[in-house]
């Protein structure tokens, strides 16, 4: 956290705000979350340069500039890209870490509460390596059912850690993998080559659509996420499974089982609908 979602309503709401702005300043508060650079070459390598755009690549944001170097935000748990026109409330800068002034005044900021998230300047070489070493996009029209069952049938893993592995399908996590299986009917243990084609239609259909509708609530928010001016998504009143251990499956009204057994992280499942 955060996932795809969520990091595609920064990626959007940062595209449409800064696209042409110019880079006047940077000031490096806790230079821990740098990765691969200092305080002083990110300094010399941003200043002067302008925004082309921002995208999401798998679970990071990435603003291209136009000398060809990309700023690549992994945020993790606790991470926010925010914008900060001088009306955001002092705590929610409370925990900046990277700060970049910008030619209309405004300051783009960083902040990370548990500094887990990292910041990286990359070269359009750099960036290449980063990107091929993704999976592929599960919203991209060239991710088809096909393409999943292939991914599938190549591993023995449980499928809930296939979908989250960022080598195999980039940008899901462990929120929107259980939410896929359980409307998939998918058992998040099962052998993720033992689903067949018919299964991966609806785990096709399972990941593209809670995705698409998380995007359109912008996010979800249990805690820290915010999107790039400070608010909350709104996609946690959707969640079917996720967060609700013991509570009725909202298909069949059996409790849902809450684990940890699976993959090390909090897995809720309906026993009854998912097999």
């Amino acid at each position: 956290m955060p996932e795809l979602p969520e990091t595609e309503t920064i990626a959007r709401d940062l595209d449409r705000a800064l696209s042409g702005v110019m880079i006047v300043g940077v000031t490096v508060h806790k230079a821990d979350v740098l990765r691969d650079l200092t305080a002083a070459s990110l300094s010399r390598r941003v200043l002067g340069a302008r925004i082309e755009r921002s995208f999401r690549r798998a679970k990071a944001v990435v603003i291209a500039l136009d000398t060809g170097d990309r700023i690549v935000v992994q945020p993790r748990f606790t991470g926010a890209l925010l914008i900060d026109d001088g009306t955001l409330p002092p705590e929610a800068l409370r925990y900046v870490t990277v700060s970049f002034a910008l030619d209309d005044a405004r300051t783009l900021a960083y902040r990370d509460i548990r500094r887990l998230g990292t910041l990286s300047l990359m070269t359009p070489l750099r960036f290449a390596k980063f990107d091929a070493a993704l999976g592929p996009e599960p919203l991209d029209p060239a991710f088809t059912a096909q393409h999943l069952s292939g991914i599938l049938r190549d591993s023995r893993q449980a499928v809930k850690k296939l979908l989250m592995d960022q080598r195999r399908l980039a940008g899901v996590g462990n929120i929107y993998a259980n939410e896929a299986l359980w409307r998939a009917g998918i058992d998040p243990s099962r052998p993720a080559r033992s689903i067949d084609r018919e299964g991966a239609r609806a785990l096709h259909a399972g990941i593209t659509s809670v995705l698409r509708e998380a995007i359109e609530a912008r996010g979800t928010s249990f805690r820290d996420y915010r999107d790039a001016s400070g608010a909350r998504g709104g996609f946690s009143t959707q969640l079917a499974v996720y967060g609700r251990g013991g509570l009725p499956c909202p298909s069949c009204g059996a409790a849902l089982v809450d684990t940890s057994a699976i993959d090390g992280r909090t897995t809720v499942f309906c026993a009854w609908c998912q097999r």
